[in-house]
């Protein structure tokens, strides 16, 4: 019995290329597809060998996306986008270029990457900041790279990404910016524990009041004083129409009438002021 016995040695330069150009299991052989679906016209017969490719093709996609399992996104969804870059790489492939799969695997794969940079913020980020985002994270991590490297500041940073340092801060804000925070979120663990929300502010409406009270000061003090009078009575004093009408001897509906144009001349004059001050670029002026 003959035993045909290798020409080359293991660890060779030529049995190394060809152990790195072994092909994968989910590799097949579709160049004979790819020809064919190249002569064809759009139709029936070039969709099905189209749909024929993707499937012999998918195992191969579906091993892309377990790359990325555990990163936060399910890995279901992940299968769902390496087959959408591999029905884009199919549809773009020119078969005189070479190899499917050189061309199918980094579209596949930056089809994936686009998903986790647009998809995958809990807010949504401008893809300039994401991108210093990625500056940034690879930056510092080539610059602690090394055992004891202390961290880097933004000077450093700037100088290795040739970046400026307000882009640098930008990216560094981005970094933290990926996931969210619930509003109930404990902060303490202490019995009387509390939230997140519970530290956050809330806005104090008496500062609206008192904007509205210096506003309307100057429009008040142009009223005629019997105008000035009823407002008075009215909202100071909390006398009815009818009371006043009897207090200066006329009808309630003459009252109700003074008092509806006194405050709309009061409202009109203060929003006119204001509409006047944005027009200036927020500044007024005293005659």
């Amino acid at each position: 019995m003959l035993i045909e016995t290798p020409t080359h040695r293991p660890g060779t330069p030529e049995s190394t290329t060809t152990a790195s150009r072994r092909r994968h299991d989910d590799a097949p052989d579709t160049a004979a597809l790819f020809a064919r679906m190249a002569e064809l016209e759009e139709g029936p017969e070039r969709e099905a060998v189209r749909d024929e490719l993707v499937t012999l093709w998918l195992p191969m996609a579906h091993r892309i996306a377990g790359r990325f399992r555990d990163r936060g996104e399910s890995i279901e969804d992940l299968r769902q986008v390496a087959a959408l870059g591999l029905v884009k790489a199919i549809d773009r492939f020119d078969p005189s270029r070479g190899a499917f799969e050189s061309y199918a695997v980094p579209t596949i794969t930056g089809e994936v990457k686009r998903h986790f940079r647009d998809r995958m913020w809990a807010l949504r980020v401008p893809r300039r900041v994401q991108e210093l985002r990625n500056k940034v994270r690879v930056a510092r991590r080539e610059l602690t790279q090394n055992p004891g490297s202390p961290e880097p500041s933004v000077a450093d940073l700037a100088t290795h990404t040739g970046l400026s340092e307000e882009e640098v801060n930008a990216g560094l804000e981005a970094l933290d910016s990926f996931s969210t925070l619930s509003l109930d979120a404990e902060l303490s663990a202490d019995d009387d524990g509390y939230s997140l929300a519970d530290t956050l502010g809330a806005a104090d409406s008496s500062y609206d009041v008192v904007v509205d009270r210096e506003s309307a000061k100057e429009g008040l003090r142009r009223l005629p004083e019997r105008e000035r009078a009823i407002l008075y009575m009215r909202f100071f004093e909390d006398m009815t129409q009818s009371r006043i009408a009897d207090h200066l001897g006329i009808s309630q509906m003459h009252v109700s009438r003074l008092i509806s144009r006194s405050c709309a001349r009061v409202r009109d004059e203060v929003l006119g002021q204001r509409t006047g001050n944005r027009g200036n670029g927020g500044t007024s002026t005293t005659a």
